[in-house]
């Protein structure tokens, strides 16, 4: 069942990975392929999140072209550096990761000006995306704040519109990231598949739920999850 409120958690804010890498490292699967079988699982997760969420990512689909490309070679890059160097420094970086971005999001309606311009990215953002899809390939833990925070940028007209292009995204970096871990042989696949059935189903509900709750209550539970996972990092780390 921690796949599956993973599977929740990612569809609306992220940090599901907060909940199934842990259960997979306390069930003696070693770190590594921890990391690389909760990425499978929670990647058919984030599957079940984009369809949850279609009607939105239906009507703003020509924002996902040039992000998606950029998203696809930072997390072949990640993946690919976490198959040959260790995650200390990624782990010591991520609590001031979510506290920026967390930050970052619950600032964004008083930073961001509405403005008549369609949607679009800016170059800046495309940058950080590449950014951030990179750790999500290397370890990707908070990767959904990360992205709210910088889809709180693009113009888009609701909540529901960036979780549509958030979910939309992690489906990228996580199935990218799932090619070199299938080649390195380093998927435990015993865990991967239940799980993976399990994050699909708790997605799906998790994004059909959270689009019908009212955008400031979505709001609210984003920021609450990102100050709770910054907390429990900092603890972690320091």
């Amino acid at each position: 069942m921690v796949a599956f409120f993973a599977g929740v958690m990612n569809s609306v804010a992220g940090g599901g990975s907060f909940l199934s890498f842990p259960a997979l490292v306390f069930a003696g699967v070693p770190a590594i392929s921890a990391n690389a079988t909760n990425n499978t699982a929670m990647w058919v997760g984030q599957l079940g999140s984009a369809r949850g969420y279609r009607e939105e990512l239906a009507e703003h689909h020509g924002l996902l072209g040039s992000v998606v490309g950029v998203s696809v070679v930072g997390s072949l890059i990640g993946a690919c550096l976490l198959l040959v160097t260790p995650p200390t420094l990624f782990e010591r970086l991520i609590p001031w990761l979510l506290l920026f971005a967390t930050s970052v999001f619950a600032l964004s309606p008083l930073l961001n000006r509405p403005s008549d311009a369609p949607p679009r990215h800016a170059p800046w953002q495309l940058a950080v995306q590449f950014a951030v899809a990179t750790y999500g390939g290397y370890f990707g833990a908070g990767i959904g704040i990360l992205m709210l925070a910088v889809l709180a940028f693009s113009g888009l007209p609701s909540f529901n519109a960036q979780n549509a292009i958030k979910n939309a995204l992690t489906v990228s970096i996580n199935g990218v990231a799932v090619i070199p871990f299938v080649i390195a042989r380093v998927i435990d696949w015993r865990f991967a598949i239940p799980m993976a059935v399990l994050a699909l189903l708790g997605g799906y509900f998790g994004a059909r739920f959270f689009r019908r709750v009212p955008q400031h209550v979505s709001r609210a539970v984003v920021v609450a999850i990102g100050a709770v996972m910054t907390l429990v990092f900092f603890i972690k780390s320091f």
